[in-house]
């Protein structure tokens, strides 16, 4: 699981996901596909990226925040710790494990959009292994179907 951040004129969003790949090494480029359904893609569809956080196996909380509520209704970043980070997206300081890029290209997938991000900063810090789909898969979404 990955919770990615963005923000554009002022506005910020966060959401927890579930599909992301990497597809390059060289460039390094990594494929992210968000929910059309949800705030963040709205933010995201004229931001200029991403912030994508690799939360640890101890991160559920953090994980339920961003994938239980809806950030129409809910400022998710008032109820946790964060700075602003590479681009102005918001960074979450309680994940040691992120990358930062650029979106290249939007792809239309079914009820996900692809976002193809060109990868330009990053941090790897303690780790206790990945939060996986097992830990979350009891959440009910922030958003309709």
């Amino acid at each position: 699981m990955a919770i990615v951040t963005t923000a554009h004129a002022g506005e910020q969003a966060g959401c927890l996901v579930g599909f992301a790949a990497q597809c390059s090494i060289d460039p390094p480029l990594l494929m992210v596909w968000l929910s059309r359904h949800n705030r963040t893609t709205r933010v995201a569809r004229q931001a200029s990226g991403l912030l994508v956080h690799f939360p640890s196996a101890g991160d559920r909380a953090l994980a339920e925040l961003f994938g239980s509520g809806s950030g129409d209704t809910l400022d998710k970043f008032s109820l946790c710790r964060w700075e602003s980070g590479p681009g102005g997206h918001p960074l979450l300081t309680d994940c040691s494990r992120w990358v930062a890029g650029r979106i290249l290209q939007r792809l239309e997938t079914g009820d996900h959009i692809g976002h193809l991000l060109e990868l330009f900063d990053g941090a790897c810090g303690p780790w206790d292994g990945q939060l996986g789909f097992q830990s979350v898969r009891d959440l009910e979404p922030g958003h309709a179907p």
